[in-house]
């Protein structure tokens, strides 16, 4: 039997979810990612679970069986950083991410600290080519 995922999409409102974000500055930077990542996916944000901003869907199937819809891009506001999720992963791009500023990444998480500490032109560049691939590659839904 295959196990459905914890993290599923709300009809929370996410203005009001970034609103409620104590840190003044992670509130302002994750304003500036809404609106970036509604122009890359061309999508309306939509919270899924009680963190994560998502924009569009692909469905996805591992050989194990486990399969699921999950957001094309996204972020989250944690703790001590932004997470923004490059779903395609990084080694395609290493090249710009030593040019992108300040950040950590495992697998297809992104750590920033704060929006000013990298260049969002191309920050904007990553999650693009990276939403193109996932268009490219798997069942989307926007």
């Amino acid at each position: 039997m295959v196990k459905a995922l914890k993290t599923q999409p709300t009809e929370a409102n996410v203005d009001n979810y970034i609103n409620q974000l104590e840190n003044d500055q992670q509130r302002a930077d994750c304003k500036t990612l809404l609106k970036l990542m509604e122009k890359i996916t061309k999508s309306k944000a939509v919270l899924w679970g009680d963190s994560l901003i998502g924009f569009g869907e692909y469905h996805y199937h591992y050989k194990s069986g486990q399969e699921g819809d999950w957001p094309l891009t996204g972020f989250a506001a944690r703790k001590t950083n932004l997470t923004v999720y490059i779903m395609q992963g990084f080694e395609p791009y290493s090249k710009l991410l030593k040019s992108l500023g300040k950040t950590k990444h495992t697998k297809s998480c992104l750590h920033i600290k704060k929006l000013a500490d990298v260049d969002l032109a191309l920050l904007e560049e990553l999650i693009k080519k990276s939403v193109d691939y996932m268009h490219a590659t798997y069942v989307t839904k926007l």
